[in-house]
């Protein structure tokens, strides 16, 4: 019979049908095939030709909100990275939170459109759910690295533009994915470290301070003069704008006490009201739109006040430059010169101070020494007649 050779989906009372369990599937099927013995042909002709319009009409509408949705989940995307850029938002954080909303956005687009076609979506979102099990036992390494770039970028250890020193790798971060952290050396190699191993992991962020200590060990011959030796490097580092003379001016170094006097070591308590004049002629509207903005001036000003008062309890850094005797060699004394700069300056005021201590020094009268072996052969008077 011709009903044998139609599929079920297109037979009204049976694609229709939606059934919480196997019994009231199997339910409406039989009554769907009840149905359709009792039908002539040309009404199983009509009844197939309006499920066939109704389906181009559910697919002609599913195919206008997937475009409709996708132009809006993009201007969604542009706005959001647009809030991100005047917000001058962490470029790693935005990258990942615009690829997260990107994610779940067309992932809810997807389910409305199959929604539309008549699938039952409630069985896909439990194959889903079942099928996100299964993988994300599959990959836990996998997931362990996308919990670990969560943790990165909230705790922010280091950040895109930062020289950091992990896992036996130095580099300059470039991109913090979801999965992945990206450097790249000095030599220009690319770089991918897992997230979950740098999460949990000791991580050297060279550039994090603004700061840095430069080291050398200079060693000079027995017999010269030391001081000598300190005095022509440190007219060496007075002429150089790079090397920090001494102690900068700080927050901990100013009075915190507020009255006038010199700090004698108390904290002032932090002054919870706000010293910004607060118009009273605004209206009420206005107080209410523009309450954030007075909130945000508040808690800036706390931030400052309890900056200051940290400052002034933790120890104020040396910066001045230093020479002294670190060690007394098998064949040199050892000086160990220090001094301050700044990150961005590091490497090359250490090359440069390498070379000019070398042309330099030695015009002082300051000798490089070098290893040396003195060998003493006794003098033997008897003659050996080898004929």
């Amino acid at each position: 019979m011709i009903y044998n050779l139609i599929p079920l989906q297109l037979i009204p009372g049976i694609a229709g049908g939606k059934s919480d369990g196997a019994a009231k599937g199997a339910e409406a099927v039989s009554a769907g095939m009840v149905q359709l013995k009792s039908m002539s042909l040309e009404d199983l002709i009509n009844r197939l030709a309006e499920s066939a319009v109704d389906f181009a009409i559910n697919l002609a509408i599913a195919i206008v909100v997937f475009y409709v949705g996708r132009f809006i989940i993009r201007k969604i995307y542009r706005l959001v990275g647009s809030i991100f850029v005047k917000r001058k938002i962490d470029r790693s954080l935005s990258t990942f939170v615009l690829s997260l909303i990107n994610i779940v956005l067309y992932f809810i687009l997807l389910v409305t459109v199959i929604g539309i076609l008549g699938i039952e979506t409630t069985s896909f979102l439990a194959l889903f759910a079942s099928a996100g099990v299964a993988i994300g036992m599959a990959l836990s390494g996998t997931l362990q690295n996308f919990a670990g770039g969560v943790l990165i970028l909230l705790l922010k250890p280091y950040k895109i533009g930062d020289y950091i020193e992990v896992q036996g790798y130095a580099g300059k971060v470039k991109e913090i994915q979801l999965f992945f952290t990206i450097i790249t050396t000095s030599d220009n190699k690319y770089i991918a470290i897992p997230n979950g191993g740098l999460s949990t992991g000791s991580v050297n962020n060279w550039t994090r301070e603004e700061y840095r200590r430069v080291s050398w060990t200079v060693s000079i011959s027995y017999g010269d003069d030391v001081d000598v030796a300190r005095q022509a490097i440190l007219r060496m580092f007075e002429d150089d704008a790079r090397v920090m003379p001494g102690t900068p001016e700080s927050p901990g170094d100013m009075n915190v006490a507020g009255d006038g006097s010199a700090n004698d070591g108390g904290v002032a308590p932090v002054d919870d009201t706000d010293t910004e004049t607060v118009d009273q002629h605004r209206t009420f509207w206005d107080r209410v739109l523009h309450r954030h903005r007075h909130v945000k001036k508040v808690l800036s000003k706390r931030e400052e006040r309890w900056q200051e008062q940290m400052a002034a309890l933790l120890p104020t850094p040396d910066y001045t430059p230093s020479v002294v005797v670190a060690e007394l060699g098998a064949s040199s004394v050892d000086l160990q010169v220090k001094a301050w700069t700044l990150t961005k300056d590091y490497w090359d005021v250490f090359f440069h101070y390498n070379e000019k201590f070398y042309k330099e020094l030695p015009s002082q009268g300051i000798r490089f020494p070098f290893p040396q072996l003195d060998v003493h052969l006794p003098v033997n008077h008897t003659v050996i007649n080898n004929g």
